[in-house]
C-alpha cells in the first residue's frame, strides 16, 4: 500500500488535505505547494474557514516569493470571526495549475469542500488525509476512522491517499514516525485506501529504514511559532 510521495500526487491535479488539528495539514500543504512549484504552475487555496490559527495564509509571502498562487478567504488574518469565500477561488478550475487545497481540521471544516462538490468531482480532485497518531485526538485506530468517516461525510468525498504525519514538533523521533506507519496500515485496510506516504522531518529522513525511505516526503516547519 506504500507509495511514493510523487506516485501518489501526480495520479491528479487537485488534492484536498484534510486532517485533525495538530495532525500537521498546514505544514504538509505548504511543503506540497513548495514542491510542486519547482516543476509547474501551483496554487495553494487557503479553505481553513474554522480555524483562526496556524492557517496557510499566514506564509503567504513565503509561497507567493517562490511562484505559488495563494487564495484565501477574503478575511483571513483578520480580525472578523467568519470569512467569506472569495468567488475568485473558482479560477482554480479554470486555470492549468497543480492545486492544493488546505481544509479546516475536522469534519465542520470540511464543509468548505461540500460547496465546491461538482467542480472538484469535474476537475477529479482527491483527498489526503493526514494522521498524527502523537495528537490525543487520534491516537488509535478507531478515534482515526471516526474522524475519517466523519470529514468524508460532510466533504461529499473519499479519501484517496493517507498521509503518515506522526510527530511531536521539535521532539519528534524516529519512533513517532514508526508508531505512525502502524497505525496508518490499520487505518488504510480498514477504510479500504490503497495508498500512504510518511510526512517526515527533514533532520530524520536519515534514520529511517531503508526499506521506508522511497516513501517519505521531507517536511520543513514553516508554521512553527516565532517563540520557538
Amino acid at each position: 500500500m506504500w507509495k511514493s510521495p510523487d506516485a501518489i500526487m501526480n495520479s491528479a491535479k487537485m488534492w484536498a488535505v484534510t486532517g485533525n488539528y495538530g495532525s500537521g495539514k498546514t505544514e504538509l500543504s505548504l511543503n506540497l505547494a513548495l514542491e510542486s512549484v519547482r516543476k509547474e504552475p501551483t496554487a495553494l487555496v487557503d479553505l481553513d474557514i474554522v480555524n483562526p490559527y496556524f492557517r496557510s495564509a499566514e506564509r503567504e509571502t513565503l509561497l507567493t516569493d517562490a511562484g505559488v498562487r495563494v487564495l484565501k478567504p477574503t478575511f483571513a488574518m483578520s480580525t472578523v470571526d467568519i470569512p467569506a469565500l472569495p468567488a475568485e477561488i473558482l479560477s482554480i478550475f479554470e486555470r492549468r495549475e497543480r492545486v492544493w487545497l488546505d481544509v479546516g481540521g475536522d469534519d465542520t471544516g470540511a464543509t468548505a469542500l461540500g460547496r465546491y462538490k461538482p467542480q472538484l468531482d469535474k476537475a477529479g480532485a482527491q483527498m489526503l488525509f493526514v494522521v498524527n497518531a502523537r495528537r490525543p485526538l487520534t491516537r488509535d485506530v478507531d478515534s482515526i476512522m471516526d474522524l475519517l468517516e466523519r470529514v468524508c461525510a460532510r466533504a461529499r468525498m473519499p479519501v484517496s491517499a493517507l498521509c503518515n504525519n506522526t510527530n511531536l514538533g521539535a521532539q519528534s523521533t524516529i519512533e513517532d514516525v514508526l508508531l505512525g506507519a502502524e497505525i496508518v496500515r490499520e487505518v488504510a485496510r480498514r477504510a479500504g485506501v490503497a495508498h500512504a506516504f510518511h510526512g517526515v522531518a527533514a533532520h530524520l529522513l536519515g534514520e529511517l529504514p531503508e526499506e521506508m525511505r522511497p516513501f517519505a516526503f521531507a517536511v520543513t516547519p514553516y508554521m512553527r511559532p516565532e517563540w520557538f
